[in-house]
């Protein structure tokens, strides 16, 4: 079993997210299926792409196959994490034909999604070459399906940032505005985690140097976001903070700049889009005679 799912089973029910993929989709039954194919028929079933990128979602589908039918068998010919060209096999999947093509979409659901955003955090990460900069998600991410698209960032050769809202303090600008300013928020943050018995890492976003100059003065810091930045004040700022703190970048960075901001020598990288504007790769699932 992936370390992936391991490290985040205690987060994610895997089991539940097919059981109630299935329910929805299926309900009453696979009519057509039901109604086409004989029930002890068995069939094979190859996993095909059809366009280049980065392959993401292969232990997904297995552990998908076992859940639904532990007799089903996948025979996987190419990891996940791999390049994969047009024409390419990935994996053949055999058993009750019945059950494969009830369970195909679900798994190129999955499939698809996740090597679209594994193949667009490969590229930005590229782009990054030289420099020590992470590129890394955030929670933009689509409702019940998180669990599957941070998994494709690290497969893709990035990082996942916080999972969600319960395993970091990642104080923005609303908390800032809200709670009277950014010194108040930090302090604030820190007596919470003391009064609570929490170890939780705190990371603070900042809008400008001056707030930077301010999350210097305090303790109990670990990460400064820089929001917005140029990649000229970027400089300016990684020179202020002097390896004192992380340092993460985000907002309004695309393929065109992120070297930019990456040559800064900041930390991190995050970047919305690789979760929530990412074209699927094209994958199908088509029988074997």
């Amino acid at each position: 079993m992936s370390n992936y799912i391991l490290l985040h089973e205690k987060h994610f029910n895997f089991k539940k997210f097919v059981q109630r993929a299935l329910k929805e989709d299926v309900r009453d039954g696979d009519h057509t299926a039901l109604a086409t194919i004989p029930s002890d028929h068995r069939g094979k079933m190859q996993l095909l792409v059809k366009e280049d990128g980065i392959i993401a979602g292969v232990e997904a589908a297995v552990q998908t196959f076992r859940i639904i039918d532990k007799t089903l068998s996948v025979k996987v010919l190419i990891k996940d994490g791999r390049k994969v060209k047009k024409g390419d096999i990935v994996f053949i999947v055999e058993g009750n034909t019945q059950t494969l093509l009830t369970t195909e979409r679900l798994v190129l659901n999955i499939m698809q999604r996740m090597s679209g955003i594994a193949t667009k955090t490969k590229y930005l990460q590229t782009l990054c070459k030289g420099t020590e900069t992470k590129v890394i998600d955030t929670r933009k991410t689509t409702p019940g399906f998180r669990f599957f698209e941070k998994w494709a960032v690290v497969i893709g050769g990035g990082a996942n940032h916080r999972y969600g809202l319960f395993d970091m303090i990642l104080i923005k600008d609303n908390h800032i505005d809200f709670s009277g300013g950014i010194v108040q928020a930090i302090n604030a943050a820190n007596a919470y985690l003391k009064k609570n018995k929490l170890n939780l890492p705190i990371e603070v976003e900042t809008r400008t140097l001056n707030d930077v100059k301010k999350v210097l003065k305090r303790k109990g810091v670990q990460r400064i976001m820089l929001d917005n930045y140029t990649p000229a004040q970027t400089k300016e700022a990684v020179k202020l903070i002097k390896g004192g703190f992380e340092v993460e970048s985000s907002g309004g960075i695309t393929e065109k700049n992120i070297a930019d901001y990456a040559k800064c020598g900041v930390d991190f990288i995050s970047v919305g889009s690789l979760t929530h504007h990412v074209k699927s790769l094209d994958l199908s699932l088509k029988a074997l005679k």
